[in-house]
């Protein structure tokens, strides 16, 4: 039997609590709960980056996204006067001259293959990284719903996906999925959207349920071509879920118990859903609590295939974990230096073991969080550890120099009354969508709008 294929499924915003089986009541995904029964799901899983382009970026290199100077989605929000600091100027794709995933498979054999989304710059794209087939038919496809499409063309990826299978499985291979679902905009059928009307957000609920099923769709056909065993199979997120009003939706979705959501440091906004199955040699039914990352996926996998793992990435292979084995546990860094769409602020961010460092960078402040305790994030502990604080920030710090992290410069124009209307009187990253009263909904509904205006849309 010839190397394991690879089967990685990327979703877009994919909250970490949107799947059934990682304690969502009122979403149905009894495909992936399946898939993590048969595998492992871990619970602290985070992405290399809180927004989509810079964590692909992250996962595609296994640099962290500040080395690559990718740190925000691509092409990037124009600076504005709501804003106390300025945003760096970023790199609009990953150079050639940085190995890609494909490649390495390729070195070791694989055939690869991409489907679906891509976002991390189109000079070069996706062909010149080393990907033998691609089908991209845009970065954010919206369809109609239909007895055999859902609302972001989960069925037309998913078949795309089964036929490069079909077309390599007597070789190994390297699937590389990148669903559109469930970032806005969005719809579903209106039978899933009655059938979980009482959801949290029906249509969103009714996407989530159309996700799983073609998801379905694609694990029966692996069966069907008796490639299961000798298949490993990732399911995960670019970032966490969208926790606030955007693009017309009212309400998305909530990540509770964490804070925030998508372009927040906070844990909202970088802890992913992750179920591997590779039932050969992967254990079942195992829930991991290590955190992971998603810079650690290429070291990982080629150590799963049993291919020489480079040793100059800022990924670490966590295979050992996942054939059953335990994962050395290692401090986590974040610089995120941009406002984002959702409300998020310049900020860098550490985790070490139960402790959460989050440094603002456009206020000079820092907050510190114990997860073990407080895994939504509301008791701030900066001012009660002192030490804990000083020794978290100078590691930030010393990390930020070694990778060559941008600064922030201070903006000339900025709008002071604009800034604390936007990030102060109402603070975004507090709002809890699931425990809101229909107050907090109106204020943050109109938070949103405002700031649509500041940035000029």
């Amino acid at each position: 039997m010839h190397s394991p294929n690879i089967v990685f499924v990327i979703c877009d915003d994919l909250g970490i609590n949107d799947l059934h089986c990682d304690g969502r009541e009122d979403h149905n995904t009894p495909r992936l709960d399946a898939l993590a029964a048969e595998g492992t799901r871990f619970t602290s899983a985070y992405a290399s980056q809180a927004i989509c382009s810079a964590s692909r970026a992250g996962l595609l290199t296994g640099f962290n996204p500040a080395r690559l100077h990718i740190t925000t989605f691509l092409p990037g929000r124009p600076d504005g006067p709501a804003q106390r600091v300025l945003h760096p100027e970023i790199e609009m794709s990953i150079p050639t001259s940085i190995k890609t995933l494909p490649r390495y498979f390729k070195e070791a054999g694989y055939t690869t293959g991409l489907i679906g989304k891509w976002h991390v710059g189109n000079e070069p794209g996706p062909e010149e990284h080393g990907f033998d087939y691609v089908y991209r038919p845009s970065d954010g496809k919206s369809t109609e719903p239909s007895e055999t499409e859902g609302g972001k063309a989960e069925y037309e990826l998913t078949h795309k996906a089964i036929e490069f299978i079909e077309a390599n499985q007597d070789k190994p291979f390297i699937a590389y999925l990148g669903h559109y679902t469930p970032h806005i905009p969005y719809t579903a059928k209106p039978s899933l959207i009655e059938k979980n009307k009482d959801a949290f957000e029906p249509v969103y609920a009714g996407l989530i349920e159309e996700l799983d099923n073609s998801m379905g769709v694609l694990l029966d056909k692996i069966d069907e071509l008796g490639l299961a065993d000798n298949t490993i199979v990732v399911f995960t997120s670019d970032n966490g879920g969208l926790h606030v009003p955007e693009g017309g939706h009212q309400r998305v979705t909530h990540n509770t118990p964490f804070r925030a959501g998508k372009g927040y440091v906070y844990e909202g906004g970088q802890r992913v859903p992750l179920i591997v199955r590779w039932p050969k040699s992967i254990p079942a039914g195992r829930v991991i609590d290590t955190p992971v990352n998603n810079v650690d996926w290429i070291p990982t996998l080629l150590e799963l295939i049993g291919a020489e793992a480079p040793t100059n990435l800022d990924g670490a292979s966590f295979a050992r974990g996942l054939l059953g084995g335990e994962i050395i546990e290692r401090p986590l860094f974040w610089h995120f230096p941009h406002y984002t769409n959702q409300g998020g602020r310049p900020c860098g961010a550490m985790r070490d073991g139960d402790w959460l460092l989050v440094e603002r960078y456009d206020v000079e402040t820092a907050e510190l969080y114990n997860l073990a305790a407080d895994i939504s994030e509301r008791e701030d502990l900066a001012a009660e550890n002192p030490q804990q604080l000083a020794a978290m920030q100078a590691a930030l710090d010393t990390w930020r120099q070694e990778i060559g992290a941008q600064y922030n410069t201070p903006n000339p124009d900025c709008n002071e009354e604009l800034f604390r209307k936007l990030y102060v009187d109402t603070d975004p990253s507090q709002f809890d969508p699931l425990n809101a009263t229909d107050e907090q909904w109106a204020e943050i509904q109109q938070w949103s709008k405002d700031m649509l205006q500041a940035r000029g849309k």
